[in-house]
């Protein structure tokens, strides 16, 4: 029997973004962002309210990052979420996060985290709070890859449970795309 749970965006995995961006004075700043996606091939697309630090980085600099957390990641990117970037100017330091400036982007890339995407901003509507991203690189830790590829065994990002408020931790093996649906052909 299905049960009724009402009008919410309930969409899983939602992954656990991280936004790195600079100020005007070059303080690196990020934040914890749960409701973001790809949106094309070179895009992303995350919904942040116009009150956040970030977004007034990004609409300064131009450009931010977006790292995914991880499972060995937890509690610092949890505690750049709770803690506003308006208020603690060295909350990259009490998360314990080190950074090098990307290379393609006015943004800092977070050292601990595995995997991130240099982005530049496209838009940001005020009205829905959508920012959407333009990728210039993907760059990876060699650590999380096989044969030059992301390997999630090695990786083990997290996903944000929105309905309990928990973190949870991906990577099993469940089947292998564009292949397994052959069998019912």
């Amino acid at each position: 029997m299905r049960v009724n749970l009402g009008e919410k965006p309930y969409i899983f995995p939602m992954p656990v973004l991280i936004i790195g961006t600079y100020d005007e004075n070059g303080v690196p700043n990020a934040m914890n962002a749960a409701w973001g996606m790809a949106c094309d091939m070179n895009k992303v697309a995350i919904t942040l309210s116009a009150d956040h630090k970030t977004v007034k980085n990004i609409l300064k600099t131009g450009d931010f990052t977006v790292a995914m957390a991880d499972i060995d990641n937890v509690v610092a990117c949890d505690y750049v979420g709770i803690v506003s970037g308006n208020s603690t100017r060295d909350k990259m330091e009490k998360a314990g996060f080190t950074i090098t400036k990307s290379e393609l982007v006015n943004a800092p890339i977070i050292n601990e985290l595995p995997l991130t995407l240099e982005c530049e901003l496209e838009s940001y509507d005020t009205e829905s709070e959508i920012l959407i991203g333009v990728i210039k690189n993907v760059s990876a830790d060699e650590r999380i890859l096989t044969d030059g590829k992301i390997d999630l065994t090695k990786f083990r990002p997290i996903t944000y449970d929105g309905a309990n408020h928990n973190y949870i931790a991906l990577g099993e093996i469940v089947g292998h795309a564009f292949s397994d649906g052959k069998k019912l052909k």
